[in-house]
């Protein structure tokens, strides 16, 4: 994971989002048409979009990315939300004030200690689409093992029914449609 602090960098992915704008009385609505095709990492960052655009300052930001990694399950194997708010303790120190978002200054200080962390971990811009990409593949892996596993059950279940139990249980490579082409 990238360390900045706007959404768009955090995951640091192209994004196809589809809007559907609305113009009411002067005031401009929009909202994320997503019909289910976003992949997960496309989700978590309109998660981290929405949840945190109305966030003045830099902490409470941080402290909503950890709350939004903890609650999608994604874990901080590099203990980088540790070394995010030290590098931000740094720089609020530093200003001898509390660090808001829409300060420049400060937000340019804390960019450049971002930076020197993911030069330390040896994280590089470049590589995020391959960081997503190993993510995704993570997801991937746990979901279709869900699914085995409730198909597994399913089966199971059926075959201790009463009026299964005279039926053989279908093989599997039998079922393949490689096999009927």
């Amino acid at each position: 994971m990238y360390l900045n602090l706007t959404a768009y960098q955090l995951l640091q992915t192209e994004l196809n989002w589809m809007y559907l704008s609305i113009d009411v009385n002067g005031m401009r609505d929009c909202k994320l048409k997503m019909a289910n095709l976003l992949s997960e990492s496309q989700r978590i960052q309109y998660t981290i979009k929405t949840k945190t655009e109305d966030i003045p300052d830099a902490r409470t930001y941080l402290l909503t990315l950890k709350e939004i990694r903890v609650k999608r399950g994604l874990t901080d194997e590099l203990d980088v939300e540790t070394m995010m708010m030290d590098a931000l303790e740094k720089v609020e120190k530093e200003l001898k004030k509390p660090l808001l978002r829409s300060d420049k200054k400060g937000m340019a200080l804390l960019t450049a200690e971002f930076d020197k962390i993911n030069k330390k971990l040896g994280i590089r811009k470049e590589e995020l689409p391959k960081y997503e990409e190993a993510l995704e593949l993570k997801i991937a892996k746990v979901q279709l093992e869900e699914l085995k596993k409730d198909a597994l059950e399913a089966m199971e279940t059926q075959k201790k029914r009463e009026e299964f139990q005279d039926e053989k249980m279908a093989d599997v490579k039998s079922l393949d449609l490689r096999n009927f082409i």
